[in-house]
């Protein structure tokens, strides 16, 4: 079957019509030994320009052919470097000096919310640059044929047999002595490769008519897919729940509110929803401790409590609240919360100090919501009670 196909194809490749400019020279090897020595005596010879083709890859055949690391890592550096380049300069510009705008009270560059933004423009210039630098330099793609193409050398190279073509456009080369080099390093079944008449006056295959019109269906194709999706996708159900919800625009003007305003202040006396005013601030211990705890001592709650104390707590005062700090002397250590001074304290007095802070300990008000705080209370009785059990706690 495979010697048919070659055959129907050396009586296609001879249908190709061929002009007199001179290709390349191709020889054609029977082992792989052949083609290395080949490409290994071409190499020392002093050409430059010329290719091998196997049926599949060779191992060492890159140093054979002395083959030179290529530019792509630096042109990936400096397409990388660029994309870094412009990313700083827009959001510099944009944050910075054109359109100043607090957020939270960051600075107007915060070159830590930008690292995102120069990261994906790194990779996105770094992966465009190096694309279109194979297609039009290196590569010099898109390449629409090949005078190699539909010859009886190809044909052989790229199924059964390993083969060597020198161009013409190599420095060195000389019909006859490319001819009988090749001969001499063993090539068999020698061909002058010329090129197809169709080729001769083409300049350059990017302005071939059936690359652009590819290039215009693909526009066309990917504008109209975009539009459907984006256009017409937000508007069918339930897609444009987003899209039409009630909401106020951004830099918008609002109708609902006399001064035009979207957000409004809160009115005087506004408690956010979840915070319980502390009104203990400063009182003394003999009235903080009338504070009663209003979360019940369960399992629920002696859990929770366990869990923020050792986020919040054990780094101090430790597991067990000896005083055993991790702070490696940063601070002084705590007193032990097992003393008879913090037994004998109310659940108000320790829920008090955690509210409210206390020497060098400081408030957790905030990072620790209410009920978090009276669980860490009921934990730290439990702590104290295993500490300090006694007989006739036992059953």
């Amino acid at each position: 079957m495979l010697k048919k196909i070659l055959k129907l194809d050396e009586e296609l490749a001879q249908d190709v019509p061929r002009s007199h400019k001179v290709h390349s020279v191709a020889a054609l090897f029977d082992t792989p030994d052949e083609i290395t020595h080949a490409a290994r005596e071409t190499s020392n010879a002093g050409y430059d320009k010329f290719d091998v083709y196997t049926p599949y890859p060779l191992h060492g055949m890159d140093a054979a052919m002395r083959m030179k690391d290529t530019n792509i890592g630096k042109f990936a550096f400096l397409a990388g470097l660029t994309g870094i380049t412009v990313a700083v300069s827009m959001i510099g510009w944009m944050s910075g000096i054109d359109y100043q705008n607090i957020i939270g009270g960051k600075p107007y560059f915060n070159l830590t919310a930008s690292i995102p933004i120069m990261f994906e423009l790194t990779i996105l210039l770094t992966g465009l640059f190096c694309v279109f630098g194979m297609l039009l330099l290196w590569n010099k793609l898109p390449q629409i044929s090949n005078p190699l193409h539909d010859t009886n050398f190809m044909k052989y190279a790229s199924s059964t047999r390993f083969g060597v073509a020198i161009e013409a456009e190599d420095a060195q080369f000389d019909l006859d002595k490319v001819k009988s080099f090749l001969a001499g390093v063993g090539g068999k079944d020698i061909e002058v490769v010329y090129y197809p008449e169709e080729n001769i006056q083409k300049t350059s295959p990017i302005f071939e008519k059936k690359f652009i019109y590819l290039l215009i269906v693909v526009a066309v194709v990917t504008a109209l897919g975009g539009y459907g999706a984006i256009g017409k996708l937000v508007n069918i159900l339930p897609f444009d729940w987003m899209h039409n919800q009630f909401r106020v625009n951004p830099q918008t003007r609002s109708d609902i509110f006399k001064d035009g305003r979207s957000m409004q202040r809160p009115v005087d006396g506004t408690v956010a929803r979840g915070f319980m005013p502390y009104e203990y601030t400063g009182m003394p211990d003999s009235l903080v401790k009338l504070l009663s705890n209003p979360v019940p001592m369960s399992e629920f709650s002696i859990e929770r409590g366990k869990k923020q104390y050792n986020t919040y707590c054990s780094p101090c005062h430790g597991y067990f609240g000896a005083g055993d700090s991790r702070m490696n002397n940063q601070f002084p250590n705590p007193p032990t919360l097992h003393s008879k001074k913090v037994r004998d304290w109310a659940d108000g007095n320790i829920y008090n100090v955690m509210t409210n802070g206390q020497n060098v300990m400081p408030s957790y008000a905030k990072q620790i919501s209410r009920d978090d705080r009276w669980a860490i209370v009921n934990y730290i009785r439990v702590l104290q009670r295993a500490e300090n059990a006694k007989d006739t706690d036992l059953p």
